[in-house]
């Protein structure tokens, strides 16, 4: 099969589609033609040595597709069904192994490129929601990066249960984007984003921001945010945030920051399919209108990854192999 092998860690060129030996299923494993292949800001920094990995490897975590084979030991699924995963290594491939206890049935309706781009999106938008934190109805929100993947989800499961949000955004193309998921308010991140964020909401803040841009955005966020408000630091797509004093989070409002991963929210089956289940299901009820925002082949990796790091991307990104 084509696969896209990381050999070393470095930028964007270091990903290169090469021909390697098929997969076999072990116990409890289902092998599946990948229809796409979701491409993530946590590959990027996989990629580049931000988070540990050990070379060789097939990059990737998320994707849907076509069962094909199952190993020994195997129940509940079976040759054909269209399944969906994340947190498994290796999805930037032709065939990919998926342990049971991550493939999630696909609903009918829903596209391979929209099941397999953005489930790791609405996992994160659902464990930002239900999770890491708790806004309720009525509370107003600032998310940067509000026209990304994770962003027009998150904006419209947050307003469906009447949060109002304010975003940022970088460009007017990307605020058409965002004000239409239902922003209520949208800011360019060279506005004063605080005092932006303190007019928006008589002088208070917000009760959560969620933050998965960084360290040019972190200092913002801390200062946007309401007496006893919540920072979710979920990424850190302009580079990881400096180590700071914790102190300041009591001058700022007695403030909790939270630095959360996926996998410590979908660690255990019930609650994996919980989110699924509601993620695939608000898309199935017209809650949520979930689009891939480009597809590339797989041969392309390295463009996605300069798009995705470029921010010239919306929506949810895909490789098609």
């Amino acid at each position: 099969m084509r696969a896209i092998h990381v050999t070393a860690h470095g930028g964007p060129d270091i990903l290169a589609a090469v021909d390697v030996a098929d997969p076999a299923p072990g116990p409890d494993e289902l092998l599946v033609r990948v229809g796409a292949a979701g491409v993530n800001f946590v590959d990027t920094y996989f990629r580049s040595g931000l988070y540990p990995s050990t070379p060789p490897y097939i990059p990737g975590a998320e994707g849907a597709g076509e069962v094909i084979g199952v190993g020994p030991d195997v129940t509940g699924f079976g040759l054909g069904d269209r399944v969906a995963w994340s947190d498994v290594p290796g999805s930037y491939a032709e065939v990919a192994v998926v342990p049971t206890s991550r493939a999630l049935r696909v609903p009918d309706g829903v596209a391979d490129e929209v099941a397999g781009s953005a489930l790791l999106r609405g996992l994160t938008a659902h464990y930002l929601l239900d999770g890491s934190a708790h806004p309720q109805s009525g509370d107003t929100i600032l998310l940067h990066a509000g026209a990304g993947g994770v962003g027009l989800i998150l904006t419209q499961w947050a307003v469906s249960r009447g949060v109002s949000v304010i975003t940022t955004v970088s460009s007017d193309a990307k605020e058409e984007l965002s004000r239409a998921a239902g922003a209520a308010h949208v800011l360019r991140y060279d506005d004063d984003i605080p005092a932006r964020v303190r007019e928006l909401t008589d002088g208070h803040g917000v009760a959560v921001t969620y933050d998965g841009v960084g360290k040019s955005t972190f200092d913002a966020s801390i200062a946007s945010t309401a007496i006893r408000g919540t920072v979710v630091l979920f990424g850190a797509a302009s580079g990881p945030v400096p180590p700071f004093d914790l102190q300041r989070l009591n001058g700022a409002g007695s403030l909790s920051v939270t630095r959360p991963t996926l996998a410590h929210f979908i660690a255990e089956r019930s609650e994996l399919e919980w989110r699924a289940d509601e993620f695939f299901g608000a898309i199935a009820d017209g809650v949520l209108d979930v689009s891939v925002g480009q597809t590339f082949p797989l041969a392309d990796a390295a463009d996605a990854h300069r798009a995705l790091e470029s921010r010239a991307t919306t929506g949810a990104t895909a490789l098609i192999p």
